[in-house]
């Protein structure tokens, strides 16, 4: 898509102009990706704010790369060497120009020595991650591979329940794979993370790993998954009940259910990300649980798993149309389980487009 990555690096260019920066080297690859196509595992963008053609700048990658490169990135002049972000420094440079923005977020204080050392004359400045500000909206062939990668992980989750794969004596870790496996089958480049699969007591540890506890009759079963397709990430928790759900269960299912759809329903343009986390959190808060709600209600969704904005406390502007996140209210009682529910959804004018289509009713399996 040379026209799409064209036009990204165009509105990157807008912000180098207001910016009175020269160029813009950008080496973190996800956001290299995002400008120019490339997905192999070194690479480093210049992006000039003006200059000689239509589509001023230089690709680098190093000599494992050349024939992708010459592929994914047809329409820029490339520089072949392994240090290559100093390549890219030593080229800004030896193009005339001085002032030039790197991303401080990703470039390690010895990656600064080493990009100085290679080009002494420039003067660099913080981007301030302006790739990831043009990353928050995502045009509709982006929304289009999240939701393909939303359906692969609702289909594959069907076909695990329909085929009996969450039952008693299958092990936390038996069941990942085979949820991990059902998504390849089905077109998943890859797994958005490493798959959650927390049963019983585990289920009230938000981030627990797999391990070889057995599945048992009365287990709340929390699956936190996703599938990658073309780079772009989708993220989906159900939580189920192994047998008739206990009171207590049913009780703070419900109540996630309650927060889930109050912050669902405060999504919408120009929503300020702190309130949207409120409209979920006080649910949980009026029903004595706020200490059992440890972490943010959402995050944005991409070619990463977390990007911005995040839907939290401690969160900061609004929320944009065609803006992809999730949200994911929880309670985790120690001892004795926990639940999470959580959508993909994408801020549109009109109320959130859901991405994650499988139900949200208490399922008892």
């Amino acid at each position: 898509m040379p026209a799409t990555h064209i036009a990204r690096r165009d509105r990157l260019r807008e912000i180098l102009r207001e910016r009175g920066l020269d160029a813009a080297l950008v080496t973190n690859l996800v956001n290299v990706r995002y400008l120019t196509g490339f997905t192999g595992t070194n690479a480093a963008l210049l992006v000039y704010a003006d200059g000689p053609g239509a589509d001023p700048g230089v690709f680098g990658t190093d000599g494992r790369y050349d024939a992708q490169s010459a592929e994914q990135v047809p329409e820029l002049p490339r520089v072949l060497q392994r240090a290559t972000d100093q390549a890219m420094a030593a080229r800004a440079a030896a193009d005339g120009h001085h002032t030039v923005g790197y991303e401080s977020h990703h470039v390690t204080v010895d990656g600064l020595a080493e990009l100085r050392a290679a080009a002494e004359q420039l003067r660099l400045a913080t981007l301030n991650q302006a790739v990831e500000q043009l990353r928050l909206t995502k045009d509709n062939a982006e929304i289009e591979l999240l939701r393909r990668a939303c359906a692969i992980a609702d289909q594959a989750l069907a076909g695990l329940i329909e085929a009996g794969g969450l039952r008693p004596g299958r092990t936390e870790r038996q069941v990942g794979r085979d949820l991990d496996g059902r998504m390849l089958d089905l077109g998943a480049h890859a797994v958005s993370f490493e798959t959650i699969v927390a049963t019983g007591p585990s289920s009230a540890i938000p981030h627990h790993r797999p391990d070889d506890r057995e599945l048992a009759a009365g287990d709340l079963v929390k699956l936190d998954f996703g599938a990658q397709y073309g780079g772009y990430h989708s993220d989906m928790t159900r939580t189920m009940v192994l047998g008739e759900p206990a009171g207590w269960q049913r009780e703070i299912y419900e109540l996630v259910a309650a927060a889930q759809r109050a912050g669902s329903a405060a999504v919408a343009v120009g929503a300020d990300v702190r309130e949207v986390d409120r409209a979920a959190r006080e649910v949980i808060e009026r029903a004595g649980y706020g200490e059992r709600f440890s972490h943010g209600l959402g995050h944005g969704v991409g070619l990463e798993i977390h990007e911005a904005p995040a839907l939290s406390p401690l969160g900061a502007g609004t929320l944009a149309e065609a803006t992809p996140l999730t949200v994911e209210p929880g309670v985790y009682l120690p001892g004795r389980g926990g639940v999470r529910i959580e959508d993909t959804l994408v801020v549109r004018a009109d109320g959130p487009e859901l991405l994650t289509l499988t139900t949200k009713d208490l399922v008892s399996l």
